[in-house]
């Protein structure tokens, strides 16, 4: 799902299973670049806690935002 990159990167929930009170389906989350986690085949995302965990990450789809909505959303967090 996702490369090593080291950029942030937002992604949109298609799974919670295992998660519901982390997790929301269809919400889109902020990333946090760990390679690490990308050899394990899991991605580092803040949750609904408003920190950061580990998460399958086939539980998400890497997604574009336009330049205003990413921005936005970084100001945000």
């Amino acid at each position: 799902m996702q490369s090593g990159n080291t950029e942030t990167q937002y992604v949109v929930c298609i799974s919670n299973k295992d998660y519901p009170a982390s997790l929301e389906i269809r919400k889109i989350y902020q990333t946090v670049p760990d390679s690490d986690a990308v050899k394990h085949r899991m991605i580092r995302v803040i949750d609904e806690s408003g920190e950061d965990y580990l998460y399958p990450s086939n539980y998400f789809v890497l997604i574009e935002l336009p330049k205003a909505v990413a921005e936005a959303f970084s100001l945000a967090s």
